[in-house]
């Protein structure tokens, strides 16, 4: 199961489909599935189905997002468990001038996938293949796996990891091609920062499918379409059926060196303060010295990257403030407590802290970080930190989350780590441009019911815009701020009448890389049939 030469011809898109299929600007006629060849040790693969309304998989399969604020409603959905059948389907999509989007885990946080406009969803959740490729000296991962799962057979089978995110439900597919970011990033970087290879289905100017495989090598002909997937967010330029995963510089064949090798433990902690004894001064004093720890312990390489944390501003109808982390390395114990001293110096409310030794690959598909928390129907908004929130941005957070539980909804900021590792890399060797950063802001409010959603909406939409007052409301590219996170779509951004600030939707998210994804955009969908609120335009 190797990644096939550049030479070579993919075969798989039905019969009397659009176009052709290419790998590496080879063509070839297209042929059916059935002639697709079955490797060596592995199932055969789905039938490659598409699923409508009259069907009994159909409300399971449009219920899959995340946020159940969104329902798709497609004309149907194409399931998919090879490559050839998602070539397939977008051929056939194609064809009828139907709009498409497309599904791994359903972890996307808006309704990019799920959108009124949406009339065929490629669903990938069958495309769970992982295996180490050895004519690549790469692990091939395919979009479908789930990161709990990626974890464990990576650990297991190799001992070996990627540093993505902490919930294991998220599906590979969307999340790597966003940037990645979890409790590992710090020590190991972003998740495509490992990321050496991908296999993208795309739709050129003549309406023919293509399958093209592009690297990160600095002679690949196509690298610019691989650059395009190490942080511009699903959606843009096609789908991708298969990742490679290799760390750079990493040398020889054995597998067990190629990717991060995690620790055998970690300490996981928790702290805790109650609302009923949580006072304005001691609530300054957390914020504040939150960002200032990691304004100081977030360069690469510094002792404070073994640790990770999520500090977890709940509102008082949640009835406590948490942080949620873990450390790594010989000196976790001393690590911790010098945080902890940070963080509680000077204050007079009583914290409670949890602290124990857990395995590893246990800790990390417990869904330990702050994501678990997110309710069945929620709105977020995000922000990069360089430095700490000021004083004036926490007396807006103590505002708004200290009112009377009767007075607000379900409404949290959290403060995660970034830094260290991440930022050794330059703002344009990947579409990530967020590369200086000490701090994720996630603004949220949650619940279980339609009615609320409009509340939550309106309560994270008001704080959002008073925490970011004096820049227009919103977090732009300067000393403080960082733009926001992709991986976490907020629409509202490219909507003018929420958005008023000078600032665009895709400053805010890619900076200085957007005329370069707009490029690769032309050159990859030429005629935008992957399109969503926030895909990135053609140049005009």
């Amino acid at each position: 199961m190797s990644m096939p030469n550049r030479r070579s011809v993919l075969t798989g898109l039905a019969a009397g489909a659009v176009g052709a299929i290419a790998i590496g600007g080879a063509d070839a006629r297209a042929t059916p599935p059935s002639a697709v060849a079955t490797a060596p040790g592995c199932p055969p693969p789905m039938p490659g189905d598409k699923v409508g309304p009259g069907d009994t998989r159909y409300p399971d399969l449009v219920a899959r997002g995340a946020n159940r604020r969104f329902r798709a409603s497609p004309d149907y959905v194409h399931l998919a468990s090879t490559t050839g059948q998602v070539a397939d389907a977008v051929a056939q999509a194609v064809r009828a001038g139907k709009r498409v989007a497309v599904r791994s885990g359903g972890g996307c946080f808006a309704d990019l996938v799920d959108n009124p406009d949406t009339k065929v969803v490629i669903d990938l959740a069958g495309m769970t293949g992982l295996w180490f490729d050895p004519a690549v000296r790469a692990f091939a991962v395919e979009p479908g796996v789930q990161l709990g799962e990626l974890y464990r057979r990576l650990f297991l089978g190799w001992g070996v990891t990627v540093p993505l995110g902490s919930c294991p439900e998220v599906g590979a597919g969307g999340h790597i091609m966003g940037g990645g970011h979890g409790a590992m990033s710090r020590l190991h970087g972003l998740g495509v920062d490992h990321l050496y290879a991908v296999e993208v289905v795309t739709v050129d100017a003549s309406n023919r499918v293509r399958v093209t495989v592009a690297t990160r090598e600095p002679r690949d002909p196509n690298r610019d379409l691989w650059w395009a997937h190490t942080g511009g967010g699903g959606g843009n330029f096609g789908v991708v059926t298969r990742y490679w995963l290799r760390t750079p510089g990493a040398t020889g064949g054995d597998p067990r060196r190629l990717l991060p090798r995690p620790p055998a433990q970690v300490l996981d902690f928790q702290l805790l303060w109650g609302w009923d004894q949580l006072d304005h001064e001691s609530f300054t004093r957390l914020v504040r010295q939150h960002g200032q720890w990691h304004a100081a312990n977030s360069a690469p390489g510094s002792p404070g990257t073994d640790l990770h944390s999520a500090l977890l501003l709940f509102g008082t109808k949640l009835g406590a403030v948490i942080v949620k982390g873990q450390v790594v390395g010989p000196d976790a114990e001393q690590t911790l407590a010098g945080y902890v001293a940070a963080l509680t110096a000077g204050t007079s409310a009583p914290h409670y802290l949890e602290q124990t030794y857990r395995p590893w690959l246990e800790n990390q598909t417990s869904a330990a970080d702050s994501e678990e928390i997110l309710g069945s129907r929620f709105v977020a908004k995000t922000g990069y930190l360089r430095d700490r929130f000021t004083d004036a941005q926490i007396q807006v957070l103590w505002e708004a989350l200290s009112a009377a539980p009767e007075g607000g909804p379900q409404g949290a900021v959290w403060l995660v780590s970034t830094g260290g590792e991440v930022n050794t890399v330059a703002p344009g060797d990947t579409a990530v441009v967020q590369r200086d950063s000490v701090l994720k802001a996630i603004f949220t409010a949650s619940g279980a019911s339609a009615e609320e959603d409009a509340a939550h909406q309106r309560w994270v939409r008001d704080l959002y815009r008073k925490v970011y007052a004096a820049t227009g409301g919103v977090p732009p590219h300067d000393s403080r701020n960082g733009g926001c996170y992709i991986n976490y779509p907020d629409p509202d951004l490219a909507d003018p009448a929420q958005n008023t600030s000078t600032v665009s939707w895709h400053d805010l998210y890619y900076g200085d890389n957007y005329a370069r994804l707009q490029q690769v955009k032309r050159t990859w969908d030429p005629r935008n049939h992957f399109r969503h609120t926030l895909s990135v335009r053609l140049p005009n």
